[in-house]
């Protein structure tokens, strides 16, 4: 398994132009039909021509999911696979997409939350960048622009106190913990040279202790360089920050709490530069 540090060769897709088509898909369950129409109407609003995957809203088993996402991965004319919905069924297909044509033919994946897993899988087995995230105005910078996301610290955010100080380089890996901890042993890329992305909903403090408990016990945490901090919403009952602090401060590198994670969408499986000193994230593109 390559490491963070080791993988040079990031494969960015092309970066999204007007007129480009893209697939809505339904990767983590079946989304309500109003969510689908709101986000490909959106879309459409981007000047992109817009399709929804033959299963996005009927899928009955993990194969129609999986076939929805390899046909637009084979699909020389799908520039952008958008995934919707909020169920909790991506890790049943995180192993077995079609990683052998990401890789050679890629295409831009976005996904927030419950498509961490698919990300780190992409990553893992295809090199592929993505974005994390929604589509919304921030999206249109990272999907169309070639320029570097900054991600600036809200300081009266809740995991602004967990910031210490320092920067670090590395290739931004990771998303909701969760979906972390649920991937490692499969699909979880080494994080050797890394900067560690987390952020959660609805965990309970002993969730989210077991878990980071279980990441540095295996060794997976090894050689992360920093750890960036998104928001940890409707966790609890507890204090959610004490159970971060005690995790996170053994490992000894740079923290950045307060990011806005999840109020826009910002590349992940690139380069970056975390500056606790400064507030900032900053991260290199995810297409070419």
């Amino acid at each position: 398994m390559q490491s963070a540090y080791e993988y040079v060769d990031v494969v960015r897709p092309p970066r999204l132009r007007a007129g480009d088509h893209v697939r809505v898909v339904a990767p983590t369950g079946t989304p309500d039909r109003a969510e689908v129409e709101r986000t490909a109407q959106w879309l459409k609003n981007q000047g992109l021509e817009v399709s929804v995957g033959t299963h996005a809203l009927d899928a009955v088993d993990d194969g129609e999911r999986v076939q929805d996402i390899d046909r637009a991965l084979r699909d020389l004319t799908i520039k952008a696979i958008v995934a919707v919905g909020t169920g909790a069924e991506a890790h049943r297909i995180a192993d077995d997409l079609d990683f052998a044509t990401a890789a050679h033919l890629p295409t831009l994946l976005v996904g927030f939350r419950e498509c961490t897993i698919l990300h780190l899988a992409f990553w893992e087995r295809a090199g592929l960048a993505g974005i994390y995230g929604v589509p919304d105005q921030s999206f249109v910078a990272a999907a169309f622009g070639t320029e570097p996301v900054v991600v600036r610290s809200v300081p009266d955010s809740h995991t602004a106190e967990l910031t210490t100080s320092g920067r670090a380089t590395g290739v931004l890996l990771g998303g909701d913990q969760e979906q972390i901890a649920t991937a490692a042993g499969w699909v979880l890329p080494s994080l050797h040279g890394a900067i560690l992305l987390l952020e959660a909903y609805g965990l309970r403090p002993d969730q989210i202790d077991r878990q980071l408990t279980m990441l540095h016990r295996t060794g997976r945490l090894k050689g992360v360089r920093a750890v960036a901090v998104g928001r940890y919403l409707e966790c609890g009952p507890g204090n959610v920050l004490d159970v971060l602090r005690d995790r996170l401060a053994p490992l000894g590198v740079p923290i950045l709490g307060g990011l806005p994670i999840g109020q826009g969408a910002i590349p992940v499986g690139t380069p970056a530069m975390l500056d606790a000193d400064a507030g900032t994230l900053t991260i290199e593109p995810a297409v070419s």
